[in-house]
C-alpha cells in the first residue's frame, strides 16, 4: 500500500514539476520578449533624434512629439522588464521547489525499496537450513 501511495506521490509531483517547467519556460519567453521591445524602442529613439538638414519647424515639434512618446513607452517597458523579471525569478523559484518535492519522494522510494530488500535478507537469513548436504562429487 505504502509503495502504491508512494509512486501515485511521484507521478503527481512529476506532473507538477513539467507545469511549473512550463510556466518558467513562458516566463522566461516574456522576459525576452519585453525585453526586445525594450531595444526596439531604443532604436525607434535614435532614429527620431533631430538632424541638421531638418530645417521645417513643424517637423521639429513632429520629432519632438513622437521623442517624447517614445520615451514614455522606454519608461513603460522596462517596468514591464522589471515585472517580468520578477515573474521569473518567482517561476524559478517554483520550480526549484517543485524539484525539491520531486527527489524527496524519489528519496522515500529509494528508502523503501532498501528496507524491502533488507527485510527480504533477514527473512532468509531466519529460514531453517536445509537437510541436504550439496558437495561436488568425490
Amino acid at each position: 500500500m505504502k509503495a502504491r501511495k508512494l509512486d501515485r506521490l511521484l507521478r503527481v509531483r512529476t506532473l507538477q514539476l513539467g507545469q511549473v517547467r512550463a510556466q518558467e519556460a513562458e516566463a522566461r519567453a516574456r522576459v525576452i520578449k519585453e525585453e526586445e521591445l525594450r531595444t526596439r524602442i531604443a532604436q525607434l529613439s535614435a532614429n527620431v533624434a533631430p538632424a541638421e538638414s531638418q530645417g521645417l519647424a513643424t517637423s521639429l515639434i513632429a520629432a519632438a512629439h513622437y521623442r517624447e512618446r517614445l520615451q514614455q513607452s522606454a519608461f513603460a517597458a522596462d517596468r514591464r522588464v522589471a515585472v517580468a523579471s520578477e515573474g521569473l525569478s518567482a517561476a524559478q523559484a517554483a520550480t526549484r521547489e517543485a524539484k525539491r518535492d520531486q527527489s524527496a519522494i524519489e528519496k522515500l522510494i529509494a528508502r523503501e525499496h532498501a528496507e524491502a530488500a533488507l527485510k527480504a535478507l533477514r527473512a532468509l537469513e531466519e529460514l531453517p537450513p536445509s537437510g541436504r548436504n550439496r558437495h561436488d562429487l568425490c
